[in-house]
C-alpha cells in the first residue's frame, strides 16, 4: 500500500540514490502542450540536497522540454522504480528551478556532480509531495552497464560545438516555449 512522507529520511535517500535510472515529467500550461517524460541516468547525477530538496545534473540532449516547462510553471515530478530487489516506486512531486552555467549558484551546485562534458544545467526541486507505491508490476532487470555515448558525444563536440548545438536544437521546446532567454 502506498505511503506519503513528510521528508526524505535516510532509508528513502538510500533507495533514491541506489537507482540507476529515474524519470522526469513536466508539462506546459494549457490543454494543448505536450507532456514530457525523460529518462535520466549516469552514476552520481542525482543528489538529495536536504530532507525536502533534490537536484540532478542536466546534460545537453536532443531537446530541452524540462527547462522550458520549468521556466513557464515550475511543475515537475521525478519517478524512481526498483528494477531489482523489493518492488517499489517513489514519486517526488515539486516545484523545480533551473540553475544554468551563467547563474551564481552554478559553481556550488555543479560541484556536487561529476564534471561531465555537455553539462547544461542543474535542476533543483523543492518537494511538495513525496509518495511511494508498490511497484508490483515493474519488471526485474539486470543492469548490463551504463552507456557512455552522451558524454563521449559531448566530448567530441567540444564546448563550442555544444554551444552551437544548444543554440540550434535547444532554443525552444517542441511547443515553441523559450528555453533560455537571449
Amino acid at each position: 500500500m502506498g505511503q506519503r512522507y513528510d521528508r526524505i529520511d535516510e532509508r528513502l535517500r538510500g533507495f533514491l540514490q541506489a537507482q540507476h535510472v529515474f524519470f522526469v515529467a513536466t508539462a506546459p500550461d494549457g490543454p494543448d502542450g505536450h507532456v514530457n517524460v525523460s529518462p535520466k541516468g549516469l552514476r552520481d547525477t542525482f543528489a538529495v540536497l536536504d530532507d525536502t530538496t533534490v537536484a540532478y545534473l542536466d546534460l545537453t540532449g536532443s531537446g530541452a522540454e524540462t527547462i522550458a516547462h520549468l521556466r513557464q510553471n515550475g511543475r515537475i515530478t521525478l519517478m524512481f522504480c526498483a528494477f531489482d530487489g523489493a518492488p517499489r516506486i517513489v514519486r517526488l512531486y515539486g516545484r523545480g528551478r533551473v540553475v544554468l552555467r551563467t547563474d551564481p549558484q552554478w559553481v556550488q551546485l555543479s560541484a556536487r556532480f561529476p564534471q561531465l562534458p555537455g553539462r547544461r544545467s542543474v535542476v533543483v526541486v523543492e518537494l511538495t509531495r513525496i509518495a511511494d507505491s508498490c511497484g508490483y508490476a515493474v519488471p526485474l532487470f539486470d543492469l548490463a552497464g551504463e552507456r557512455d555515448l552522451l558524454p563521449r558525444w559531448a566530448q567530441h563536440k567540444g564546448e563550442a560545438g555544444i554551444a552551437a548545438y544548444q543554440a540550434e536544437k535547444n532554443a525552444t521546446s517542441i511547443d515553441g516555449l523559450p528555453v533560455v532567454e537571449a
